[in-house]
């Protein structure tokens, strides 16, 4: 649901003036969530009983959320601009990741610094200067208790749900590029432009083993979400999966032939890797048969990020070094007019020497961003995407509402020049909105905590992050 928010200068009504700020979104996710749970039933005995929703605005009320509809992956793609939210100080958005419970939107930027910004009316909450130079890798432990972040000086930190730092390390000497939390978060993995991956115990913040290998930058990693099994990709064209036990590496594969970007396992089943690179590709791989099976086709540029949808198995989103943001759908190729057809590996007579599909997006966002996309995260509910890009603005983006079709002709579609020559959108109107979009950011921003001063450093018993030694002064020294 829409509300308007207004705001008053000069004075009170009588001698001032009243100024409408144009309407700000505020997503109300709790009226479908009702419904769904109302309604549900065990999947053997049928559907739900809600009407199927149909193109008209009238079937607004019986919009489900995504879980509920799990054959259904389209009606989650998120097509709809809904909010841009930008600091005061604009810095690239390297990182983008909603909290565990999804209240909130945590974005990690090139000056260090961690920006909230809520999760229904997109305003901004509060900012803190989290590290000291650039952010380049955040993550959620799975039981949601712990954050842990990484930055350009190879330092790592752990943080509470309240954000209060309690623990940082000196993981590597280069900038860390990816981090990810083992199935029991007892341990986490580091990839660095130093070429190693590294596994540390979570307690204490020791390191446990350094599995080497790659030839050059290691620019991603992922642990697996129910296995003892680790994937990276590096900067010499090569994805690595590894055994965390012995350091062993297990294959690797050969599929991209420019630096890796993105490396990702599918979260619920686990039984797909998504990889993408330099090279303008999307590669998904199968683990049970080692090898490609869908090839991901349609940017025009080097594919910088991906990420999986929470519910959806088959609904993966990509961004581009052009700001364009890609949905696929895997079991469907969408192949455009007057090009071959491929078909799936697994429907051929001989699957493991068949040829990898090609897919290609099911919708494209080709103006989503003005600059690469460094980040891209769903939310727990899998109904809003959430966007960071390099040029400074972090983007909300939601699947259209029954009926409505004025989104897809939009500047995010089709750019500025196209949709000004159509007469839908003007320019001057478009800056002037974003002015004001900009004014309602700098009033939350005011009316909020600017900045949060670093806890003092003090030192930590190894095992137990928080607890101070017995007899230690303010400096940490005993």
């Amino acid at each position: 649901m829409d509300r308007d928010y207004q705001s008053t200068y000069g004075g009170n009504n009588d001698g001032g003036y009243r100024r409408q700020v144009g309407k700000r979104p505020v997503t109300d996710y709790g009226s479908s969530m009702v419904q769904w749970m109302r309604h549900r039933q065990p999947r053997y005995k049928g559907a739900s009983k809600v009407e199927i929703e149909r193109p008209s605005a009238s079937y607004l009320a019986n919009v489900l959320p995504p879980t509920a509809r799990p054959q259904n992956p389209a009606d989650a793609i998120p097509a709809k601009h809904l909010h841009s939210s930008l600091n005061k100080a604009r810095h690239a958005v390297n990182v983008v990741r909603w909290t565990p419970e999804g209240r909130r939107l945590l974005t990690g930027s090139y000056s260090g610094e961690f920006t909230l910004w809520n999760g229904t009316a997109f305003n901004f909450e509060t900012i803190m200067q989290a590290h000291d130079v650039a952010i380049r890798a955040a993550t959620y432990s799975h039981n949601e208790d712990w954050l842990i972040s990484a930055c350009n000086d190879g330092v790592i930190k752990y943080w509470q749900p309240n954000f209060n730092n309690v623990k940082a390390i000196q993981a590597h000497h280069d900038p860390i590029r990816g981090i990810s939390f083992s199935p029991n978060d007892t341990k986490f993995v580091t990839a660095s432009d130093d070429a190693s991956l590294k596994i540390f115990d979570f307690s204490g913040g020791v390191e446990e083993l350094v599995l080497t290998g790659h030839n050059w930058d290691a620019k991603c990693v992922d642990w697996h979400p129910t296995k003892g099994l680790l994937v990276s990709g590096s900067k010499d064209h090569q994805v690595k999966l590894w055994d965390p036990r012995t350091g062993r590496c297990l294959t690797t594969l050969h599929g991209h032939k420019n630096t890796l970007a993105k490396t990702l396992f599918e979260p619920r089943r686990g039984q797909l890797l998504a990889t993408c690179g330099r090279d303008q590709v999307a590669r998904i791989f199968d683990l049970r048969m080692m090898r490609d099976i869908c090839l991901l086709r349609g940017h025009e540029k080097e594919v910088s990020t991906l990420t999986w949808h929470p519910f959806h198995t088959c609904l993966l989103s990509t961004g581009g070094n052009d700001g364009s943001i890609y949905h696929y759908l895997l079991n469907e190729s969408n192949t455009p007019p007057n090009t071959a057809t491929s078909i799936p590996p697994y429907d051929s007579p001989e699957p493991a020497n068949a040829p990898a599909q090609t897919v290609y997006p099911a919708h494209r966002l080709q103006h989503a961003h003005d600059a690469p996309v460094w980040s891209l995260d769903w939310h727990p509910l899998g109904h809003i995407l959430a966007s960071g890009s390099n040029d400074r603005v972090t983007r909300f983006w939601t699947r259209a509402r029954p009926g409505e079709t004025e989104c897809f002709n939009d500047r995010w579609h089709l750019g500025e020049a196209a949709v000004e020559g159509q007469g839908a959108w003007n320019a001057r109107a478009g800056r002037r909105s974003m002015r004001e979009e900009e004014e309602m950011e700098l009033e939350d921003e005011a009316d909020g905590l600017i900045d949060q001063t670093m806890p003092s450093k003090q030192a930590v018993l190894p095992g137990l992050p928080g607890l101070s030694l017995p007899n230690a002064n303010n400096d940490g020294t005993s």
